[in-house]
């Protein structure tokens, strides 16, 4: 068959224009606070070197696309893919050349992958993974505190009833010692509100990762408006250290589906820094009257009531990125104002009061 000319040159123009536009691209962009550069990160995934399903260097390319600026590949120790040739190590190797082209944070890490009571450990920034690849659970830890890692205790919900958490002895005792640093209070599809409270009381850095295994776009249907949990790091600049300085300090926060997860006093100034209001001059009822004009710079979309003098919520309004027209000057004129889809704690919201 002969294609004309024509049919040939739309047909090419259609490709090409398919083929460089993602529909559905999501990327995370979120303001710095005073003081901290706002990092996005996820510090828990997989790929064929364990028991994920795609080579390194297409995870360092999904964390470009979605705008992260630094990941940590965490491979199962006890999951060493027996048809690949390396080590512990070699997918860290595989992906650091490709991180730094693109000028992406890559973190070394290893998860420490035993049953319920202890459960899954992610070991970040390791000088070495192989030593930790050891029959008993606790050397392993030991060995990574050692090495000066930083370790938290992943999805604490695993394999439980109605995946509702369980402190073990053993979490108490790697806490008594100093052992576990963080918590992993979202993980891939699940939020765990226990868990949540939990690292709040123990004072533990609060992590939310993707734990993907899949394609990233496999997973998390992007035309749906779905995206990976990320860990918001407050740094103070934007490198390998500062994350370390941040995670230690506990400066986190977390955006899971339509939610911010985190700390008041990282919250509130990130949705200060995202916010602004601006008085246009428009008209209202065939009266000119000013019209206010609500900027939001972050990716994120606030679901905001107004709360008045007698404790009246409005109906929800939503903030998406951009400019949101709106008929009241919100950030001065209630005496409060309910951010919904922040919390500060489980089952409590942020509050602006003026």
């Amino acid at each position: 068959m002969v294609m004309n000319i024509k049919s040939y040159l739309f047909t090419t123009l259609f490709l090409f224009f398919f083929a460089n536009h993602n529909f559905a691209q999501h990327k995370f962009n979120f303001p710095d606070i005073p003081g901290y550069r706002t990092l996005v990160c996820d510090f828990h995934m997989h790929t064929v070197f364990s028991d994920g399903l795609v080579w390194p260097t297409v995870r360092v390319d999904e964390a470009v696309e979605d705008g992260l600026d630094a990941i940590a590949i965490t491979e199962h120790l006890e999951y060493l893919n027996s048809y690949l040739k390396g080590d512990h190590n070699q997918s860290y190797d595989i992906a650091r050349p490709r991180a730094d082209k693109k000028d992406l944070i890559l973190i070394r890490g290893s998860e420490i992958t035993r049953d319920m009571p202890p459960g899954h450990f992610n070991a970040l920034f390791l000088k070495d993974s192989n030593p930790l690849d050891t029959p008993d659970w606790k050397e392993a830890i030991r060995i990574a505190v050692e090495q000066d890692a930083f370790i938290f205790w992943n999805h604490p919900g695993w394999r439980q009833p109605d995946e509702i958490p369980i402190w073990y002895s053993e979490q108490s005792w790697l806490l008594s010692k100093g052992w576990i640093q963080g918590l992993e209070i979202v993980n891939e599809n699940s939020y765990y509100p226990l868990a949540h409270q939990w690292g709040i009381d123990s004072n533990l850095t609060l992590l939310g990762n993707s734990d993907i295994h899949d394609p990233i776009d496999k997973f998390f249907d992007k035309c749906e408006g779905e995206h990976r949990p990320v860990t918001l790091v407050f740094a103070g600049q934007r490198s390998e250290q500062s994350i370390r300085d941040a995670l230690d300090d506990r400066r986190t926060a977390i955006h899971y589906k339509d939610l911010l997860i985190g700390p008041e006093k990282f919250l509130k100034p990130l949705f200060e820094a995202s916010i602004s209001d601006n008085i246009v001059r428009g008209v209202m009822g065939g009266v000119e009257a000013p019209t206010y004009i609500i900027s939001n710079t972050s990716s994120f979309t606030f679901e905001i009531v107004y709360v008045d003098d007698e404790g009246i919520e409005s109906e929800s309004i939503y903030w998406s990125p951009g400019n949101n027209e709106s008929e009241y000057r919100i950030l001065h004129d209630f005496p409060r104002i309910i951010v919904k889809n922040i919390l500060v704690a489980p089952g409590q919201h942020l509050e602006i009061i003026n």
